[in-house]
Order: C-alpha cells, then structure tokens, then sequence
C-alpha cells in the first residue's frame, strides 16, 4: 500500500512543489508578525462568515454591503460591552493604577513579619526583598511611563485598522480567497484540497465563538462574586480575569495572582472568599461551558489544545498561544483528511 502511495504521488511535480511549499513557510516564518495578523484576520472573518452568507442568501444583499454590515455590528457591540464597563470600572482603574505599587510594598511587608523564617531560607542567588523591591519600582515605573503606553496603545490601534480591513475583504472576497489559494497546488489535487479547506474555515471560525462564551463565563461568575463578598475592585478584577483568561493557564493564573495582591488587605476570609470564586469560575469554564463550546464549534480534544498551547508559546509567543486552537484544528483537519484517510 505505501509502495503505491509513493509511486503515486513522488514525482518530480510534486517534489518541486514541496520544494517551493516548504521555502514559502521558511519566508512565512521570516515575517512572523505579519503572518500571525493575517491569521488572526483570517479566523475572525472565519467566524463571521457564516452570518455574510446567511445575508447574501436570505436578505439577497450584496457581499460587500453584507460584510461591512456585520463588521459594523460587531464593533458596535464590542464597544457597547467595554464602554460601559471601562466606564463602570474609570474609578476602580484610576485607584488601581496608584495603589497597585502600595498593595505589593504592604504583601512584602506583611509577608515577612508573619513568616520571619522566610528571609532565613537559603535560596540562592535569590533574594526576596530584593525581588519585591523590584517589583514594587517596577510596577511604579510602568504606571507613570504614560509616553510609551500611549505609543503602545497608538501602534495597537494601528494593527487593529489594518486587521480590519484584512478582515472585511476576507469576507468579501471569500470566494476569491479560496480559489486563488487553490491555484497554488497542482490541478489534481485542488478538489480535495477545496474540501479541506471549508472544512478548515469551518473549525477554525468556531474558535473565536467558543472563546467569547467561555470568556463572559469567568467574567460573569467572578463579578458576582467577587461583588457579594464586597471586594473593592470587583468590576475591575472581573474584566482583568475576562481578557487573561484569553491566554490558556497562563492568563488565570496571572489573574488570580493580581486578585489576590489587591485583596490581601482585607484579611485571610476574603483571600479564601477570592480563591474559592475563582476556583468555582475555572470549575464552571473548564466542566461545563469550555467542553461544550469548544467541542460543539471545533470537535477537538482538551489534550490536543494543550499540546499545541506548548508549541505556539515556544514558536510563536503569547500571540501564538491565544490562537493554539485555531493551529490545532488547522494541524488536526490537515493530518486527518491528508494522511489519516489515505491510510484508510
């Protein structure tokens, strides 16, 4: 069987094309940035492809109107969500930005004057007033470096832009897309490959859902809570866990180390109150709504996104590791249809 195979498909046009295939990933990887946003662009417009063509068939509208309709909606209600809850939370920013240094100096403090032995363990070279000494300037000197945050936010908004217009003519030229990148393999192999590819957009398009639902669901069972038991920075708290929780073990864990640091004051109840909340909200996203969601819009396993959470980080960083499921069902889909059914 593999003889036949090889017989197959080794010839020298296909060899050549592995050839231009795999100096096209070394340029790809070259441009890392640049193909880490058109990935991105390309999985949202994923997602909201299926809502262009609902219009286009159902309301006869035309693709572009149909496109900039709902791009339009989206940031609406993107900017209907934040707004308000940046604008809920002004304060809450405001006091936190001042009092976050204060927080760390008072957890070193504290800290130390609870567990005295803690400054008699020998961990080489490591210095813990050292460490939370350089927190501390360093947390300082981050909320007062208003320059460069505002050249951070600048150049953000600047890859949002051109994100979007990537977005908008991925879903316009959806057809377009497709047959053009068809065009890049050898005629024989174009109809499986088309297959491939819908499958492809199909899986990785539901990621973008999946993650929203499991976001809100840490966001709403933090801020519930964290509200009941009167910490001070609930609504403030809540978004941080919604936006780290983005980034997969990572993300939470931050968050929760940021919950616990703004809430260490108020005594040992509302630290426990804090980690049994959050434990409640990891135990709702990751049993009930992550499995339901992510198995219902991409059909891929737990175990699978892990792995791919290593690689991304290790290759691609923090950007990678947000987009690991998309790799994931990208890899996944590609080793099914072009290996796993061939063996079949």
């Amino acid at each position: 069987m593999f003889l036949s195979l090889f017989q197959k498909y080794v010839i020298p046009k296909n060899i050549i094309f592995t050839i231009i295939l795999i100096l096209f990933l070394v340029f790809l990887f070259k441009i890392l940035d640049i193909a880490i946003m058109l990935f991105a662009s390309f999985v949202i417009a994923c997602s909201l492809n299926p809502l262009v063509d609902y219009m286009v068939e159902k309301h006869k509208k035309n693709r572009k109107t149909a496109s900039l309709t709902i791009l339009t909606g989206v940031i609406v209600l993107m900017l209907a969500f934040l707004i308000p809850a940046l604008v809920l939370s002004g304060q809450e920013i405001k006091t936190f930005a001042i009092s976050f240094p204060q927080y760390i100096d008072t957890i070193d403090d504290k800290l130390f004057a609870s567990f005295p032995f803690l400054k008699n363990i020998l961990i080489h070279p490591m210095d813990m007033d050292k460490i939370f000494s350089s927190l501390s300037v360093y947390a300082t000197q981050y909320m007062e470096n208003i320059v460069d945050i505002g050249k951070n936010i600048g150049t953000a908004l600047v890859y949002m832009i051109i994100s979007l217009m990537f977005i908008f003519y991925f879903m316009v030229d959806k057809q377009l897309v497709k047959n053009t990148t068809m065009k890049l393999f050898p005629s024989q192999m174009r109809k499986r490959l088309s297959e491939i590819y819908d499958i492809i957009s199909q899986k990785i398009g539901g990621y973008v859902s999946a993650q929203i639902l499991t976001m809100l669901s840490i966001g709403v069972v933090m801020g519930i809570g964290l509200t009941i038991i009167g910490v001070k920075y609930s609504l403030l708290l809540a978004l941080l866990c919604t936006i780290f929780d983005i980034v997969p073990v990572v993300g939470p864990a931050v968050a929760l180390v940021i919950c616990i640091i703004m809430t260490y004051e108020l005594g040992t109840k509302i630290i426990i109150g804090v980690l049994i909340i959050f434990g409640i909200a990891q135990l709702i996203e990751n049993q009930f709504v992550r499995p339901y969601v992510f198995g219902k819009f991409m059909d891929i396993h737990p175990i699978i996104i892990y792995i791919f959470l290593f690689i991304t980080a290790k290759f691609f960083g923090v950007i990678g590791v947000v987009f690991a499921p998309a790799i994931a069902a990208t890899v996944c889909v590609l080793i099914e249809e072009l290996y796993m059914k061939s063996l079949e």
